[in-house]
C-alpha cells in the first residue's frame, strides 16, 4: 500500500438535485467514475479515505456559516455519500483499507489526523476525487503539495459549482502544484 484515494465530499448535500449546497449535474455525472475508481482502490488493497465535511446545526462561529447555507449537518441524509458510492462504502466500511474521516474545513488535512495516517502507512502518493474542484479539492491539494506528497487528480472525478473555477483549479494543480491531472479523453 503506497497510495491513497482521497474521496472528498461526494455527499447528497453537495451532489443530489435537492442537496443543500449542490453542484448539481456536473457532480452527478461523476457517479460511475467515483464508484469505479473507489472499487478499484479497495480491490487492489490500497487505502481509501472518505474525507467528509461535517457541520453542526446553527454553528454561527464556523467561518463557512457566513459564506454558505447550512450543509452536511451531522446525522442528516445530506451527509450520506451520494448514490451508489454510499453502497460501496457500506459494503466495505469494515475493511482495513477503508477509513471515514470527518473534516470541518475545506482541506482534508486541517484539524484531522490524515497526515499521520498516511505517514504511518508510508504513503507518498495521493489520488484525489470529489467535489468541489476549486474549494475542498483545491485546498486539500495545496496542503498535500506543501507536505511533500505526490498528487494525482482525475478530471473525470472532480466537479464544481463553477466551470470557470473548475478549469482554473485543474490548471493550478498542474502548473502551480506539479500535480498530474488525468484528463478526460475525447
Amino acid at each position: 500500500m503506497d497510495k491513497v484515494l482521497l474521496n472528498i465530499d461526494y455527499t447528497n448535500d453537495f451532489v443530489a438535485k435537492d442537496g443543500a449546497l449542490t453542484c448539481g449535474e456536473p457532480g452527478q455525472l461523476l457517479e460511475d467514475f467515483m464508484v469505479s475508481i473507489t472499487e478499484q482502490f479497495i480491490n487492489n488493497g490500497d487505502l481509501v479515505v472518505f474525507s467528509i465535511d461535517k457541520h453542526s446545526e446553527k454553528d454561527e462561529f464556523h467561518p463557512e456559516s457566513k459564506l454558505f447555507p447550512p450543509h452536511n449537518i451531522e446525522e442528516t441524509d445530506g451527509r450520506l455519500l451520494y448514490g451508489e458510492l454510499n453502497e460501496v462504502y457500506q459494503a466495505n466500511k469494515n475493511s482495513d483499507n477503508v477509513i471515514w474521516q470527518d473534516k470541518t474545513r475545506y482541506s482534508a488535512f486541517i484539524g484531522t489526523d490524515l497526515e499521520l495516517k498516511l505517514c504511518e502507512r508510508g504513503i507518498k502518493e495521493i489520488h484525489i476525487v470529489g467535489v468541489c474542484t476549486d474549494i475542498c479539492i483545491l485546498h486539500t491539494a495545496i496542503d498535500a503539495y506543501n507536505k511533500g506528497f505526490d498528487i494525482i487528480v482525475y478530471e473525470a472525478g472532480v466537479a464544481s459549482f463553477s466551470q470557470v473555477g473548475h478549469e482554473w483549479a485543474l490548471d493550478h494543480f498542474e502548473n502551480s502544484l506539479g500535480a498530474e491531472v488525468i484528463r478526460l479523453q475525447g
